[in-house]
């Protein structure tokens, strides 16, 4: 574990663009926070993918996630941003979601105004909800939260891809109202209005950096300049993960044996990652309780 003892909302506070990595299996995870980042995204495309083999289309249960989302907070004391997608059915089954991210650790729950079956931000076929429906959601999400204020409601609305960025601001200037901690507008499609959106809101904003997505992206520095809080990268590890399995499987079946192929980790140390340290050291130390049976 990282030892990250910091709450997101602490973190927004010290007004600085944190980066997060989409963790979207225990390896994924082990290795972010190895590394040291002040918070970590569980992406809904990923863990979908890696979970079930599936397209993040809204088949993925309120069940299959939320088991997602214990095992994952339950590996670090990191904050994790865990994806709800449309709160998995009506007002009920949000306050069900809520309660049970909760629960299960995460440090904050993403909500989306897509309707039902969702799909993936930067992918086709998106519609969204009326906007009163999620500002409805988002209230229901709030009164669950009660008092647990350190517990963030992130609201993220799809409507740029279909209606355009000005209905995208609305809304979320209505999630805002609604009682929304953190906004998170999907897909703009230029830098011009990633700044834009920089400029109508001040409270935390989340950037979705999706290497080959719709948005552009800018560095760093330029999201801290436009306003963001967050900058988050789902698709990074997945997409480097099918990548090195690719080349390193096509070797395998090309020659036959991996001899001569170096792209890998070093097993010892990938061990250690994983835990086997621990294993060690407990068979050390009662080493001596087995010998005497």
């Amino acid at each position: 574990m990282a030892g990250n003892s910091k709450t997101l909302k602490s973190l927004f506070a010290q007004k600085k663009l944190l980066v997060a990595p989409g963790i979207f299996d225990m390896i994924s995870l082990k290795v972010a926070d190895q590394l040291g980042f002040d918070c970590l995204y569980m992406t809904g495309y990923g863990t979908v993918a890696s979970y079930l083999g599936l397209p993040d289309a809204g088949i993925a249960t309120y069940t299959d996630m939320v088991n997602r989302v214990g095992a994952f907070c339950g590996a670090t004391s990191t904050p994790i941003i865990c994806d709800g997608d449309t709160g998995y059915g009506g007002l009920l089954n949000v306050a069900h979601t809520v309660e049970g991210y909760m629960r299960a650790g995460a440090a904050g729950i993403q909500l989306e105004d897509q309707e039902f079956p969702k799909k993936c931000g930067h992918t086709a076929g998106r519609r969204v909800i009326p906007a009163q429906d999620m500002v409805n959601k988002i209230k229901v999400a709030k009164d669950t939260r009660g008092d647990a204020k350190d517990f963030l409601i992130i609201a993220r609305t799809d409507a740029r891809t279909t209606h355009g960025l000005d209905e995208a601001l609305n809304r979320a200037e209505q999630y805002l109202a609604a009682g929304a901690d953190v906004l998170f507008v999907e897909s703009p499609e230029s830098k011009d209005e990633l700044a834009a959106i920089g400029r109508a809101f001040d409270v935390p904003l989340i950037a979705n950096m999706v290497e080959g997505g719709r948005t552009p992206q800018p560095t760093a520095r330029e999201l801290q300049d436009m306003g963001f809080a967050l900058a988050i990268h789902p698709g990074l590890g997945f997409l480097a993960m099918g990548h090195a399995l690719h080349k390193a499987y096509s070797h395998l079946k090309s020659a036959g044996d991996s001899l001569g192929y170096d792209e890998i980790d070093d097993f010892e140390a990938f061990s250690k990652l994983i835990g086997f340290q621990k294993v060690w050291d407990f068979d050390a130390k009662y080493r001596s309780l087995e010998s005497q049976r």
